[in-house]
């Protein structure tokens, strides 16, 4: 599955022109492995040991590079540093409040949400995004004295 995205998005990358770089191919990897929604610095410290001279500049500008193109999305929610999130179908974030972990929860339900708000209000819908926000099982645990 994992790698079927990373042809996709190397291609897409093609497509667009955007050279690939070594760095490039593993920040895609990494975001496309990752379940956790990294951010900029949590990638840069899983590859810097591979890639002694890369900075988190070039991640950041990396990442830019990916959304430009459509291939991640950059979620922020309150906290000060932005998660990165790979794009694949239509997901929505379950968000622990006390610990800020983000999980992705599929739902296919929704895209009946676009065709009634375009029909209701004549809007021509582009997306939507939905958050549900909660605690984790960990945090939840905690909770209970």
């Amino acid at each position: 599955m994992a790698m079927n995205q990373l042809k996709e998005a190397l291609d897409t990358l093609k497509e667009t022109g955007v050279r690939i770089t070594p760095q490039r191919h593993a920040i895609l990897e990494y975001l496309i492995n990752s379940m956790s929604h990294p951010t900029a610095d949590e990638i840069y410290k899983a590859l810097e040991g591979k890639f002694p001279n890369m900075s988190v500049a070039t991640v950041y500008n990396n990442l830019r590079v990916f959304r430009e193109v459509g291939l991640v999305k950059e979620l922020t929610y309150g906290d000060a540093s932005a998660r990165f999130d790979f794009v694949t179908s239509h997901h929505y974030h379950v968000i622990c409040q006390s610990c800020g972990k983000i999980v992705d929860f599929h739902y296919p339900g929704l895209d009946e949400v676009e065709h009634l708000a375009s029909h209701v209000t004549g809007f021509k819908v582009d997306n939507h995004r939905m958050e549900i926000y909660g605690s984790c099982p960990e945090c939840a645990s905690k909770e209970v004295h």
